[in-house]
């Protein structure tokens, strides 16, 4: 069978294991049901996320021009501190701007190759951990605002990590930590503004997903570069699709790709 569409991140359900379907406009895939499957992706066009046409993806899925114009590219987005809705600021489109940052955001931590300090709307818990490929986590506080999510984080990452060794997540190179001590040793450090939200009492939450096989080596497949890929599936974790041969795919990082994806 072929499926064409444009890539954007994969969609999930929380379930033991973790379901995953990559969505196109017309049809989808369960990818859990191709597992031990051999697929073959091949690379068709670029299309922006934002204007649609065929130019060459800059970041996030959008081409140079609209990266840099459109609301959903703020940089509010990656640093939560800068949001400015809560004032009544526009950065690009202030309507788009307050639906996002004026909802409530949980700052949290999470388990994927390391212990690390997150932010995200509470609508997206537990969709962001899956996302990161974290096996364990737990909230910190909830917020009213991005803005005081992000100050807090801000705070936060002098003391614990922001970021996530894609290599050791994939190879499932992690050991279990005890997220409710993290959250109790790091409640010294929340800024004033935020002390109030902290969550008190709050259980870990734990993620499983679907991998008959870890990557000993992961090899990051640059389909624009290739062109076209085979080889069997054997996991998806985070974002990632794994590959008997090592190779990974990472679908979020090749959002607004044209692909063409066959299954035997």
């Amino acid at each position: 069978m072929t499926y064409q569409g444009v890539l954007t991140k994969m969609d999930t359900e929380f379930l033991e294991p973790i379901q995953y379907y990559l969505v196109f406009e017309n049809d989808f895939l369960n990818m859990n049901q191709l597992l031990n499957k051999s697929i073959t992706i091949r690379f068709v066009k670029y299309q922006c996320l934002n204007c649609g046409l065929d130019k060459p993806i800059y970041r996030q899925g959008f081409d140079r021009q609209c990266f840099f114009e459109t609301a959903r590219a703020g940089d509010w987005i990656m640093r939560p501190e800068l949001s400015t809705a809560h004032l009544d600021k526009e950065d690009r489109d202030l309507e788009y701007e307050k639906q996002v940052q004026l909802q409530p955001h949980i700052v949290y931590l999470a388990n994927s190759s390391n212990v690390k300090v997150g932010v995200t709307r509470k609508s997206q818990v537990p969709t962001r951990w899956i996302d990161q490929g974290a096996h364990e986590a737990i909230e910190i506080v909830e917020v009213p605002n991005r803005y005081l999510a992000g100050i807090t984080e801000v705070a936060l990452k002098d003391h614990v990590a922001d970021k996530t060794n894609w290599r050791s997540m994939l190879k499932n190179d992690i050991k279990d930590e005890n997220l409710i001590q993290w959250r109790d040793r790091l409640k010294q450090y929340i800024p004033d503004e935020a002390k109030d939200y902290f969550i008190e009492s709050n259980a870990e939450t734990n993620l499983e997903f679907p991998v008959n096989k870890y990557p000993a080596k992961p090899k990051s497949l640059n389909i624009v570069k290739e062109q076209s890929y085979s080889g069997k599936l054997v996991g998806v974790k985070g974002q990632y699709l794994i590959f008997e041969d090592d190779t990974v795919f990472n679908v979020r990082a090749n959002e607004g790709l044209v692909v063409n994806i066959s299954v035997d």
